[in-house]
């Protein structure tokens, strides 16, 4: 008996003592299920250092709580209750919460004591009010949760090596701050889906393009070559594809049918893929593609640049008939038809007056109207007009026909300048030679491109280089504003008058915002004389709407100066042919910057001019190849300068000219 007690004892104990243990663990669990902080996905539980794989809910691959982006909805299933969280990667991920359990057994005794308490009406209560709570929180709350968060995961790091007394503290903490959601991310998720699922315009249009690269690389390849079947069917795909892109910008201008097109188009490639596996083929094949492509795009900017002077050089069949019929008509009037009134006030140094010098009938009768329509007091206005003699006769009789209102009008032909001859002008000397004459005439001494520009038949023309006599040509007037025949005035110039020029004797805006508009990119620095005397990085200024002092410009002997640099360029080594390159040299130092608001340019070169800037401007220049009257012209420009043209004119009908 004696022996017997302690057996009994012992086996007592033995029996009872694991079952208070349970009892109350599993008491402990039951009480934290039910807090108000529910915690309502378990999918990965701790034992020491071995992770358990419960049976009731799918095993998490990381032990660490994902971070949510926050799109929450609710799992109905009566097995358990889940707030899924989308993750990261896109997928439904249930977020896991680390337990510190004993054994396995007591895993599904856990959940099966959650699944069974309550009622499904009270367990999604429970979810609402965690989601509702989460939502509502505030920018103070979010921070504090975040710091909570960081808490927990250094807590969570150390649960494996706490003491077992505190593990029921760290659960319950790390389930009070597991399942904050962050407000911001859950705003802001929906627009980033919305801003990621956006697409551009033309993005079908550009993959097309990019699968018909890929087709015809795969074409040029000895694998695909050697597969008929498989080069059959992709150089189908290729016609399909091309036929289904055409000219289209965007995919609007797709037919219905372009989706199939690239679909059975990826199909195709994706066999492709299969069939050659060597990569470094593939890249051989795609540079040489690329170096034949580069190629390609040089021999065309060559043929653009050509076509694009030969273009600007050539004259409409409209603007050739023009003076043909204005001539014949000219010389049908009387003389004393053939005079203009208010021939007294040519000379009148108190009055207007505007310098143009064109051989274009069409281009010089804009500039007038737009300035006479823009002008406070058109009967203040001059315009002298000078043209050579082809075309005399035709511009006196346009201006005849179509009188500029009140403004006075004057027609010269330059033959009657008597004194502008050979032996006192170097550049009609110059223009007479020769080298020149060969260097315009005779294309095999044009070794570069770039000389394209130069051979322009403008050039030749003294026209061009009149505006370098003004003081001879109006010996009675102070004052002179020069305009070029491919201009239209928007605003009244009557302020160019009274500009104050402080003692210079050019009056002319800036060109210096763009790189390609300072000096060393008219003259050549490599010359000692060029080098010497200017600044490469000065900033140049452009001919269209200047204001000439001509009073200062006797004063300072202007023209003497000219005719020096004109002799020393006389093989063309200091700068090529043109009147801005002697003109940045003549007024060096001598030219006042104007407002920019009194002269824009680029409308015949550059398609991106601001278009505020073109309405703010009181002069808009042509300048470039693509002039208005010209079919190369910008349409998006066209309409500025073809509005100050009257179509009913019977000599723009009887030449077909519309404009």
């Amino acid at each position: 008996m004696v022996r017997r007690k302690p057996v009994l004892l012992l086996l007592c104990l033995t029996v009872l003592a694991p079952i208070v243990l349970y009892t109350d663990r599993l008491s402990s669990f039951s009480n934290s299920i039910s807090n108000d902080n529910f915690i309502d996905n378990v999918s990965s539980l701790s034992v020491g250092k071995e992770v358990v794989k419960l049976n009731a809910l799918p095993q998490e691959s990381t032990n660490a709580v994902k971070e949510p982006i926050g799109i929450i909805y609710v799992d109905n299933s009566r097995n358990s209750h889940q707030v899924s969280v989308q993750s990261r990667d896109g997928s439904a991920a249930l977020e896991s919460q680390e337990f510190p359990l004993r054994k396995s057994a007591e895993h599904k005794s856990r959940m099966l004591s959650a699944t069974d308490n309550g009622s499904l009406s009270e367990k999604k209560g429970m979810i609402v009010q965690v989601v509702n709570r989460k939502i509502g929180m505030d920018d103070p709350k979010k921070s504090k949760a975040e710091e909570e968060n960081k808490e927990v995961g250094s807590q969570q790091t150390k649960l494996n090596t706490t003491p077992a007394k505190e593990e029921n503290k760290s659960e319950k903490h790390s389930q009070e701050t597991t399942l904050k959601v962050d407000l911001e991310k859950l705003q802001t998720a929906p627009k980033d889906r919305n801003s990621s699922s956006t697409v551009m315009p033309d993005a079908r249009v550009r993959q097309l393009r990019d699968q018909l690269i890929r087709a015809k690389a795969f074409l040029g390849l000895r694998a695909i070559r050697t597969n008929p079947q498989y080069f059959r069917e992709l150089r189908l795909r290729i016609r399909e594809v091309q036929r289904a892109l055409g000219d289209a910008a965007k995919d609007t201008d797709l037919p219905r049918k372009a989706n199939e097109k690239l679909k059975a188009m990826e199909l195709t490639l994706a066999k492709g893929k299969q069939i050659q596996d060597d990569c470094a083929a593939v890249i051989k094949k795609l540079r040489a593609m690329l170096h034949s492509t580069e190629e390609r795009l040089q021999v065309n900017r060559k043929q653009t640049m050509f076509l694009t002077q030969l273009a600007a050089k050539t004259v409409p069949k409209g603007l050739h008939c023009l003076p043909l019929r204005l001539s014949t008509e000219y010389f049908s009037l009387d003389p004393s038809q053939q005079q203009f009134p208010n021939q007294e006030k040519l000379e009148d140094p108190k009055l207007y007056h505007s310098a143009l010098f064109s051989d274009n009938i069409l281009a010089a009768a804009v500039v007038v109207n737009s300035t006479i329509s823009n002008a406070k007091h058109p009967s203040n206005h001059v315009f002298h007009i000078v043209t050579d003699r082809l075309n005399y006769a035709a511009m006196r009789m346009w201006f005849l026909a179509n009188p500029p209102g009140k403004a006075t009008i004057q027609v010269q032909n330059i033959e009657e300048f008597t004194w502008l001859n050979a032996s006192y002008s170097p550049i009609l000397k110059q223009l007479g030679s020769q080298s020149t004459i060969n260097y315009y005439f005779r294309s095999h001494h044009v070794k570069s491109d770039t000389n394209l520009k130069f051979r322009n038949p403008k050039y030749l023309s003294i026209l061009n280089h009149l505006r370098f006599y003004l003081p001879e040509m109006f010996p009675k007037l102070n004052k002179v504003v020069f305009l070029d025949d491919d201009i239209v005035v928007q605003k009244d110039l009557t302020g160019l008058w009274t500009i104050n020029l402080k003692g210079k004797v050019n009056g002319a805006v800036e060109t210096c915002r763009e790189s390609f508009h300072r000096f060393d990119r008219y003259l050549n620095f490599s010359n000692p004389l060029i080098a010497k005397n200017f600044d490469p990085h000065a900033c140049g200024w452009a001919y269209g709407m200047n204001v000439f002092d001509l009073a200062e410009w006797r004063k300072q002997n202007i023209t003497e100066l000219y005719h020096s640099w004109q002799k020393l360029n006389h093989d063309r080594l200091l700068w090529k042919l043109g009147t801005l390159p002697p003109g940045l040299i003549t007024f060096w130092n001598r030219t006042f910057p104007l407002d920019r608001s009194w002269h824009v340019l680029g409308l015949g070169y550059d398609p991106h001019v601001v278009q505020k800037e073109i309405e703010q401007a009181a002069v808009i220049h042509y300048n470039g190849n693509m002039k208005p009257w010209l079919e190369i012209g910008m349409p998006k420009y066209r309409n500025h300068w073809s509005k100050y043209i009257n179509d009913d004119q019977v000599f723009l009908q009887d030449c077909n000219i519309n404009l």
